[in-house]
């Protein structure tokens, strides 16, 4: 099941990014940064009380523009259709909040393309975005592709 994350899960949350992020996959998050954005995060489970299995953020970046971050699922529970169900439900929140782009850095095209994503040039996204790039091991030299959708 997919639910809205809550303060609770901040430190499991953490504990799946971190684990990505090792491996170069994600941007790693403070604990401060998870708490003060736990309102973006989705999270899913198995059932309502098993450990996280996937987890999924909605963030907004500006006013028509939101991204879709730190799309993780665990090892045992990929190719089980819950990375899509995850992206469906950012996606709908960010057409019931308005949104009219969404894009995603990622590095795995082929799988945000089936949504209809777009690649594009990083360079077209705002400054704004870059933000958190500063504190990436791979800054300055991004390797992650950029797609967006447009409503």
């Amino acid at each position: 099941m997919i639910r809205k994350a809550r303060v609770a899960d901040v430190k499991e949350i953490r504990r799946i990014l971190q684990m990505f992020a090792r491996r170069g996959e994600l941007l790693p998050r403070t604990m401060a940064e998870l708490y003060s954005q736990v309102r973006d995060y989705y999270v899913y489970q198995e059932d309502s009380q098993g450990p996280l299995c996937g987890i999924a953020a909605l963030h907004v970046s500006w006013e028509d523009l939101g991204e879709i971050r730190s799309l993780a699922v665990l090892d045992p529970y990929q190719q089980r259709g819950i990375g899509s169900q995850l992206v469906e439900i950012c996606l709908s929140e960010a057409l019931t909040l308005g949104l009219e782009r969404v894009f995603v850095l990622t590095y795995r095209p082929d799988f945000f393309a089936r949504f209809g994503f777009k690649l594009i040039d990083k360079n077209v996204l705002p400054h704004i975005v870059w933000a958190d790039c500063v504190r990436c091991p791979k800054f300055p030299d991004c390797d992650e592709i950029a797609m967006l959708l447009e409503y």
